[in-house]
C-alpha cells in the first residue's frame, strides 16, 4: 500500500472507549489515583501507570484489598466522585470561579509538571499530573491589583527605576490574595487539604479533536460507548463536554460483565446490545488494555495517540494507529437496515509518511478491503 494513499473499509457499527478517546479527563483521573496512592503510602507514579484503562473496581481491589465485597460499589462511586471533584474544583472553587480573574480571560492554567501544560502534552508524562501543590497556583489578583500597578508605573522616573518599589507591593498583593483565597475557600466550604489542592489546578474535562464531527456522522443506533469507568464517572465526563451518552453505554458497573478490559467483554456486550456482530464493528481506543480488549473481541481497532506515546501502543495489535480522529472519516451509505459505514483513514500530512503493515493479520480480518492492517505513522 502506497504511503500517500488513503485506506478504506466498511463496518456496521462503532464501539467507542470514553476517556482518552472521546474525552480527556486524564489529569483528573491521575490526580484521583494519586490521592489513592498517597492514602495507602504507595508511589503515585506507579499506581497511576498501573491503573489506566482498567476498571476502578479492579484497581481498588488490587490496591485496597481490605475493601469488602459489599462495600465495593460504594467505594467505586466515592472514587469516581473524587475524579469529578478534581475535574470541577478549579472552576467551581478555585481561581476559575472568580470574576475578573486574569486566568478566566485567557491566561494559561499552570501545569503540575513542565510537560503537562496542555492536553496534547499529557502523552509524554502520564505519571506527573498528581505532583503539585498550591505553590504552583497562578497568582490571583483582586481588581485593585492592576490599578496599583498602573499607579506605580505612573510615578516619577526615580520611583520607576527603583526595582524594589515596583516589586514589593505586587509581591505583597499576590501573597495576600493567595492567602485570602485559600483561607476563604477552606472557611466557606470546609474543604479538606486535598480538595483545596484540587482547586489550585485546572483539570477540566475536555472533548478531544474531531470527536463531535465523528459522532455526528454516525446514525443513531450504530454506535455505543464501552468504558472502564462506572456510571457516575462515565456519564459525568460525557455530559460535561456536551456528549449525550448513547442508548447503549456499557459502564464498568454493569452487572452483566464478567470481566473488564483487557478482556473483550465490554465490547462484546456493546456490540450485542446494538444488534451487531463485534467482528463487523470498529473499536476506537487509546490505552494498551483497551486496544487488546478490542482486538480480542474480533473488531477492527483504530488506536488514537491521545493519551499514550505511539511507542507505548503501536505493538498492542491495533489495525490502525492515528494521532487523533482528525485522520478518520465515517460516511454512512445506504438506508435503514442496509446502512453500512464507510471508513476512510487518511495518511497523516507529513513530508515523510510511513505505513507499517502486519501481514499476518491481513488475510485474517473479514473487513479488510483493501487490507486494513496499516499503521498510519508520522
Amino acid at each position: 500500500m502506497s504511503s500517500n494513499t488513503e485506506s478504506t473499509f466498511y463496518a456496521d457499527a462503532v464501539l467507542f472507549d470514553m476517556d482518552g478517546t472521546l474525552t480527556d479527563s486524564i489529569s483528573a483521573v491521575e490526580a484521583a489515583w494519586g490521592k489513592v496512592a498517597t492514602d495507602i503510602g504507595q508511589d503515585p507514579a506507579y499506581v497511576i501507570a498501573a491503573t489506566h484503562g482498567k476498571r476502578a473496581v479492579d484497581n481498588l481491589a488490587q490496591f485496597k484489598p481490605h475493601i469488602k465485597a459489599h462495600e465495593m460499589d460504594r467505594e467505586v462511586q466515592a472514587f469516581e466522585e473524587s475524579i469529578l471533584f478534581f475535574a470541577d474544583a478549579y472552576n467551581k472553587h478555585g481561581p476559575g470561579s472568580v470574576p475578573n480573574s486574569p486566568v478566566i480571560s485567557g491566561s494559561t492554567t499552570p501545569a503540575l509538571t513542565p510537560s503537562a501544560s496542555t492536553p496534547a502534552s499529557r502523552n509524554s508524562s502520564r505519571a506527573g499530573s498528581f505532583v503539585g501543590s498550591l505553590a504552583q497556583l497562578t497568582s490571583f489578583r483582586r481588581p485593585s491589583f492592576l490599578h496599583r500597578v498602573s499607579s506605580l508605573l505612573a510615578m516619577s522616573p526615580s520611583i520607576r527605576e527603583d526595582e524594589s518599589a515596583l516589586e514589593n507591593p505586587i509581591s505583597e498583593e499576590i501573597d495576600d490574595v493567595s492567602d485570602d483565597w485559600k483561607a476563604s475557600l477552606a472557611k466557606k466550604h470546609q474543604l479538606e487539604a486535598w480538595q483545596i489542592e484540587a482547586a489550585a489546578v485546572d483539570r477540566s474535562v475536555r472533548i478531544l479533536p474531531s470527536v463531535k464531527r465523528i459522532m455526528d456522522s454516525i446514525p443513531k443506533g450504530r454506535y455505543a460507548v464501552a468504558t472502564s469507568g462506572a456510571k457516575t464517572y462515565a456519564y459525568g465526563c460525557m455530559t460535561r463536554v456536551g456528549i449525550t451518552p448513547p442508548e447503549v453505554t456499557i459502564t464498568a458497573d454493569d452487572k452483566r460483565l464478567k470481566a473488564g478490559k483487557p478482556a473483550p467483554d465490554p465490547f462484546l456486550l456493546a456490540a450485542k446490545e446494538l444488534g451487531f456482530d463485534a467482528k463487523k464493528c470498529v473499536v476506537f481506543e487509546d490505552s494498551p488494555s483497551g486496544i487488546r480488549a478490542g482486538v480480542a473481541s474480533g473488531a477492527t481497532v483504530i488506536a488514537v495517540c491521545t493519551s499514550h506515546e505511539r511507542a507505548k501502543i503501536e505493538n498492542c495489535g491495533a489495525h490502525y494507529l492515528v494521532d487523533t480522529m482528525d485522520q478518520v472519516e465515517i460516511i454512512p451509505e445506504g438506508e435503514g437496515a442496509n446502512t453500512r459505514l464507510r471508513f476512510v483513514i487518511k495518511a497523516k500530512p507529513s513530508a515523510q509518511r510511513k505505513q507499517e503493515l502486519a501481514p499476518q493479520q491481513q488475510a485474517q480480518h473479514p473487513l479488510a478491503a483493501p487490507p486494513i492492517t496499516a499503521a498510519i505513522a508520522a
